[in-house]
């Protein structure tokens, strides 16, 4: 059983971008290969138990076990020593990679308030797009009762699309809302 947003992607959205990109070959026609979410947690240092409750959120909002990342330097102006845990993050690739992007296109976004859509500028040349939520509590998973401290985190789309052209239109087929 495939996700609904990959049936989505075989059905429409690759005849769709082939013909209006006019491809030669079918290996051309963009993707979607994964889904990065990254939640950066600087004061986690002072507070051990902050990054557990993020893993554990960041696991439930993802369905996939986050990976812890550490501090490469020193930075002595923030108290930072090089190995200390400093965020975590989560990679999605095949089907959760589809299940995540449909519940964040249809369920969690419009949950923000006075959401109007994304920013078509949040490209970055190279056919990849960045969403920046400001907190964790607009997934249906997370309870609010139990919410320490309200985090937010960085979503990264890469897709093998040559031009954000590209791929604005292969997340925009997908259902992702951006603004008028």
């Amino acid at each position: 059983m495939t996700a609904r947003l990959q049936e989505v992607y075989s059905n429409e959205v690759f005849d769709s971008l082939r013909g209006k990109f006019q491809y030669g070959n079918v290996m051309q026609v963009p993707k979607l290969e994964k889904i990065t979410i990254n939640m950066g947690l600087g004061e986690a240092k002072d507070n051990p138990k902050m990054m557990e409750t993020a893993v554990e959120e960041l696991a439930l909002i993802s369905g996939q076990r986050p990976v812890v990342t550490k501090a490469r330097k020193s930075i002595a102006n923030f108290k930072v020593r090089a190995g200390m845990p400093v965020g975590a993050k989560v990679t999605l690739r095949g089907e959760n990679m589809y299940v995540f992007a449909d519940k964040l296109f249809n369920i969690v976004l419009p949950r923000v308030r006075d959401f109007r859509g994304v920013s078509k500028n949040a490209f970055d040349g190279r056919g990849n797009y960045a969403i920046g939520l400001k907190e964790q509590s607009i997934f249906p998973e997370i309870v609010y009762d139990r919410i320490d401290k309200i985090k937010g985190m960085n979503i990264i789309f890469t897709t093998t699309a040559k031009t954000d052209e590209e791929a604005a239109e292969l997340l925009r087929l997908l259902g992702m809302p951006f603004e008028k």
